[in-house]
């Protein structure tokens, strides 16, 4: 009897045991499923700088949804997966503000391998579990990046693809420093640079170079790497050949690297000089772990030289400021090609795992504490500002005003401060009544403002007018009798057809910018240009893009479209076809 009620007594014991050491994934799954709920309705966000990629998820998730495949139908300029997960995501919770579901969407990737990471080494230890899930939730939750690019705090509708690669190289990261379980490792290295791959180009490239330093540390075994490889390839075969989008992809990038002639060596340095304030951490972690393990830095290198074998050549590999100095260098690759991004946080699953070793081999001495405070240098500065962008943003959204539309669906769920409403409007009558001026500064190459896509006042009238657009748009069908079926837009963005209802035309390049995103159009360009029905243009200021877009377009949209004026800071261009029906520009 006394045996059993000890066993009674030790299943509680033991039950609470396996619930705390599963504790980190069951956070992991209380915020999946929180989130949900911010996504049942639209919460409005502070408007903020340069929201073009939010406009672009909305233009691709309705292409999708008609049937188009990024790339295959259309130029694209980054990977096709984070499309896809935001349209997913947006047909469930379509109330959801969009900043929120593109923000949120990819955690359908990585929650689950951070999960498998979590159970792998809660096992050893709940803290280390604790420290990886921490961080990850941070920077995944809080749709922020960590660089300013505008003083003033508000929502950041730009950069999100680059984010999404920062929070897939984290796992990634965590992955091939922590997971001991070979098939585990194996799948989450498939896994990550699959959706590197589908993500951003240059996110794979990053993500191989953590690959390599882990396949030549001997972390990940050649067996391994090989099967993760085949896995990856054998993805790629399948969906090249049911929907052609791997050589539409690589073909879209191989023109983006035509546009984009400027040598990598620039641009290294404009990475570096961006996030010099880590980098130069990192720098000095390297240097310090160099010095305070001078005596093993040597004994490894006169092994390696004296009796080079796979095992001593590994472990000159696996010397942490090596380890250290290959991530710092795919980060700064990655971060080369970037406007936002979440820079570099994949360094702290490394930098953790560096900081426990340095304790466990020498305990609390000066030299373990260098360490540890030189790698606090570096995660804790990213971290905290991304919470104090996210607390402005939360703090800025007092006293503010709602947008008024009537057209913009979850789009216009923004807020402003009155001021810069008022600025809007003013601006807007300076741009209508001053129309040549803009006009010229746009064809000379300037904008009005060297920082004008960031200024919240020019936000805001963006989504105004492009309210009053399609409402001016649904009048004249209505009277004319008519109905535009597919619309493109002049612009850098079309989210008209998304919030219209439409379609838009094939082969038109999302993302338009023409200095960098924008192929020469060909005869697939061509052709769904002369035939689209309506294509709209913003006057408001006029800025280059849409002046050289318009160059661009000209041939085909010209001869083939009535030309008239929409709305005072909207231009029209309306499919002859239907002008012969009636609709015919106004005197």
């Amino acid at each position: 009897m006394a045996s059993v009620a000890k066993d009674m007594r030790a299943a509680p014991e033991r039950h609470w045991f396996r619930l705390k050491r599963s504790a980190p994934v069951l956070v992991l799954a209380a915020a999946l499923l929180v989130l949900p709920l911010a996504l049942l309705t639209t919460i409005p966000q502070l408007i903020g700088p340069m929201m073009w990629d939010l406009y672009i998820y909305l233009d691709v998730t309705n292409r999708i949804a008609s049937g188009q495949i990024p790339s295959v139908d259309f130029f694209a300029p980054v990977g096709a997966l984070g499309y896809y997960l935001f349209a997913g995501l947006n047909r469930l919770f379509p109330e959801g503000h969009p900043l929120l579901v593109s923000a949120w969407s990819l955690l359908a990737v990585t929650a689950p391998v951070m999960a498998v990471i979590l159970t792998d080494v809660q096992r050893r230890s709940t803290a280390l579990a604790f420290a990886l899930v921490a961080p990850f939730l941070l920077y995944s939750l809080l749709p922020f990046n960590i660089g300013s690019f505008y003083p003033y705090p508000g929502a950041e509708g730009f950069g999100i693809y680059n984010r999404q690669v920062c929070q897939i190289l984290y796992v990634l990261s965590a992955a091939l420093v922590f997971v001991k379980d070979g098939r585990k490792l194996c799948g989450i290295v498939a896994v990550s640079m699959l959706a590197l791959f589908f993500t951003k180009i240059t996110g794979i490239v990053a993500g191989a170079i953590l690959c390599t330093m882990a396949l030549l540390a001997g972390r990940l075994s050649l067996r391994l790497a090989a099967i993760a490889a085949g896995i990856f390839a054998g993805v790629l075969v399948v969906l090249e050949l049911s929907t052609g989008i791997v050589s539409a992809y690589l073909a879209d990038i191989l023109a983006l690297l035509d546009l984009n002639d400027e040598t990598l060596l620039p641009r290294l340095l404009r990475a570096g000089s961006m996030n010099i304030g880590v980098s130069l951490a990192t720098a000095g972690l390297c240097l310090a772990l160099l010095i305070t393990n001078l005596s093993l830095v040597s004994q490894t290198l006169r092994r390696a030289s004296s009796h080079p074998s796979v095992e001593s050549i590994s472990a000159l590999f696996d010397l942490p400021f090596v380890w250290i100095s290959a991530f710092l260098l795919a980060g700064l690759f990655f971060e080369s090609q970037n406007t936002g991004s979440q820079p570099l946080i994949f360094l702290f699953p490394l930098l953790l795992a560096v900081a426990v070793d340095q304790f466990r081999r020498h305990g609390p001495t000066a030299r373990s504490g260098v360490v540890a405070v030189l790698a606090l240098a570096v995660v804790l500065p990213p971290a905290l500002l991304v919470v104090q962008k996210a607390s402005r943003a939360a703090v800025g959204m007092l006293g503010t005003v709602r947008l008024d539309h009537q057209n913009l669906r979850t789009l216009g769920a923004f807020k402003i401060r009155p001021e810069f409403a008022a600025r809007a409007r003013l601006m807007e009558t300076m741009f209508v009544e001053n129309r040549k001026a803009f006009d010229q500064l746009a064809a000379a190459g300037e904008p009005f403002s060297v920082l004008l896509f960031s200024d919240f006042d020019f936000q805001w009238a963006w989504l105004e007018n492009a309210d009053r657009a399609i409402s001016a748009v649904l009048t004249l069908e209505a009277r004319k009798g008519i109905r535009f079926e597919t619309v493109m837009s002049i612009d850098f963005v079309n989210p008209f057809p998304w919030l219209m209802g439409r379609q838009a035309p094939r082969s038109i390049a999302v993302g338009a910018d023409p200095t960098r995103a924008v192929p020469p159009p060909g005869a697939a360009e061509d052709e769904a240009i002369r035939t689209v029905d309506l294509a709209l243009m913003p006057t408001c200021p006029a800025t280059p893009t849409q002046t050289r877009l318009l160059e661009l377009y000209a041939p085909a949209l010209l001869p083939t479209h009535t030309r008239m004026t929409l709305t005072p800071c909207y231009e029209a261009f309306i499919r002859n076809g239907l002008v012969a029906t009636g609709a015919r520009a106004p005197d």
